[in-house]
């Protein structure tokens, strides 16, 4: 399927077109690529991933998180690593971290889940992405001992990625926040780890609706290690996702600040509940981000 016929086929011409053009002067440009999570749009990938980034590009979408790295095939949405990179290359496109599966491997021995950090580190190098990050661990993985052994595990795979030249950074979800008996899982994480291994990706909606602190008040305890954002917005009544704007979440009163924050990368990310399907809401959240908050980044 060509990109017009994608485009066409997914009735979303009249919104991209509507999007307006940046408010920054050349002496004003934003300091951060305007990035996606691309599971936001994993039904598109999935289906035509060239015509899926061609579309997500011409929405003024520069740089991307991956997912779905194939550790076995070394390879991406289908792509072998060197020829999902060529795709980026000709598009004019970048992909500075990616989400990797951990969760089966950190059950596995010590070599196992360096064998698979090896894999990570050869398919990153071949993006030429900055990080690899953790983006997820099992329910029954998230008990306090679980969560001791894991931050050690975590330091040993930061050393390991590291060494290779790039960085490891752990994104977190709610859970990490949840209370058990006077502690949680994600100090055990953040208090556990080495900052100079470990960096931290901030999931901002998950700590709007699962931690006592503010985005600004982490940031403050840890300065300058959260050199990643998620940026996505929370439905009003269901507190699932939602679009930019459409939601509870209001960004222009907690961003943080990103030179405090240590921010390289930020990533608008909606996993799902769109209002109408994954293009519109790429195009809706990129229309919002450009109006409203991208004059902070």
């Amino acid at each position: 399927m060509n990109r017009r016929s994608f485009i066409k086929n997914s009735s979303v011409l009249g919104v991209a077109s509507m999007l307006p053009l940046t408010s920054f002067s050349l002496n004003d440009r934003p300091k951060f690529k305007m990035g996606y999570q691309l599971f936001s749009i994993r039904d598109q990938m999935a289906k035509d991933p060239k015509s899926t980034l061609e579309y997500l590009k011409g929405l003024g979408y520069e740089d991307f998180e991956i997912y779905g790295f194939d550790a076995e095939k070394g390879s991406y949405y289908g792509y072998a690593s060197q020829a999902f990179k060529e795709l980026l290359d000709q598009l004019g496109l970048t992909v500075s971290s990616g989400h990797y599966n951990f969760s089966p491997y950190l059950d596995q021995s010590d070599a196992e889940l360096a064998q698979f950090v090896d894999r990570c580190i050869e398919g990153a190098h071949t993006l030429n992405s900055k990080y690899i990050t953790l983006p997820w661990i099992a329910p029954e993985q998230r008990t306090i001992d679980s969560y001791k052994i894991l931050a050690g595990k975590m330091n040993a795979i930061g050393e390991q990625v590291t060494k290779a030249g790039l960085g490891f950074a752990y994104h977190n979800h709610g859970y990490e926040f949840e209370d058990q008996n006077g502690e949680n899982g994600f100090d055990i994480l953040v208090n556990e780890t080495d900052p100079a291994l470990v960096k931290l990706q901030m999931d901002m909606y998950w700590v709007v609706r699962s931690s006592k602190y503010t985005p600004q008040e982490l940031i403050r305890k840890q300065p300058k290690r959260y050199t990643m954002w998620h940026i996505k917005d929370m439905d009003k009544l269901s507190r699932d996702y939602t679009e930019l704007g459409n939601g509870s979440i209001d960004y222009e009163a907690i961003l943080p600040d990103p030179k405090e924050s240590g921010l390289e990368f930020y990533y608008i990310e909606q996993g799902g509940n769109y209002s109408e399907n994954s293009l519109k809401s790429a195009a809706s959240n990129a229309q919002y981000f450009r109006r409203r908050l991208q004059r902070y980044l």
